[in-house]
């Protein structure tokens, strides 16, 4: 565990007031703990039904398959009336699952997402399918893979376009003009556990007062997350949004 990650769980720059923003990661390192226990114990993310209810592509053994693991993020916070609440949170879906009883929604809202890229996906499947046959240095091979490519492009922003930030202040922005990093927005950009919690606290009129976040599963690709490991915010996916997301907590 980095100092870093049990230091600050979170933090951005907001453009639009100048200023870095940051949120502990402390006051939810024990509801953490408390939560890492309960899903080892259950072997299961879906914790709010009982054994023989269990959705078994829920269970924890896909973190552990090919897939390999997930980040996992919980959130502590106060009502107006200074009642502290605990949310939790997964990155992105848990086995092609957006929603899971008892964890926060994402920012998107799963039905739209599944108009745009319905149709879309399965052309991008066809075309690489075709690929497969033809030779790379075949002028229908060039003409089929720029398609691809170009459909791919496109599908990526028209899934941006269905997201929408909240912060602190009572302000909401569509996600292309809240992101500040270079280049195009990564793939998987607001799905992290980071941004849907402070989302949901933003639109539920909830103080954060710590967020933090750990992984579970088989270690990733590149080696830099471990089972058991708690980790800050990611650098390339929500710093750039995570600045106008936290503006106004501090108020």
């Amino acid at each position: 565990m980095t100092e870093e990650a049990t230091r600050i769980g979170c933090r951005g720059f907001c453009a639009r007031c100048g200023r870095d923003h940051s949120l502990p990661a402390e006051p939810a390192l024990k509801a953490c703990r408390a939560l890492m226990a309960e899903l080892e114990a259950q072997g299961r993310i879906d914790l709010t039904v009982r054994d023989g209810q269990a959705d078994p592509r829920l269970s924890l053994n896909y973190l552990h398959g090919p897939a390999r693991g997930q980040m996992f993020g919980v959130m502590v916070c106060e009502t107006q009336h200074r009642e502290q609440l605990t949310f939790k949170a997964f990155s992105g879906q848990y086995n092609g699952m957006w929603q899971v009883a008892g964890w926060v929604p994402p920012v998107l809202d799963p039905a739209r997402f599944e108009s745009v890229t319905r149709d879309t996906e399965a052309r991008i499947k066809r075309l690489g399918r075709a690929l497969e046959f033809l030779s790379p240095d075949q002028k229908h091979y060039r003409e089929l893979h720029e398609e691809r490519r170009r459909l791919s492009r496109n599908l990526m922003r028209r899934i941006h376009d269905l997201y929408t930030l909240h912060n602190f202040r009572g302000q909401s922005l569509p996600m292309r003009e809240a992101f500040l990093g270079k280049g195009n927005m990564p793939t998987g950009t607001g799905d992290c556990c980071a941004p849907k919690l402070l989302n949901h606290a933003a639109c539920n009129n909830l103080r954060p007062i710590g967020l933090a976040e750990f992984y579970m599963g088989r270690e990733n690709r590149s080696g830099t997350r471990k089972h058991g490991e708690f980790s800050a915010s990611c650098q390339g996916k929500c710093a750039p949004i995570l600045g106008f997301m936290l503006c106004g907590l501090e108020d």
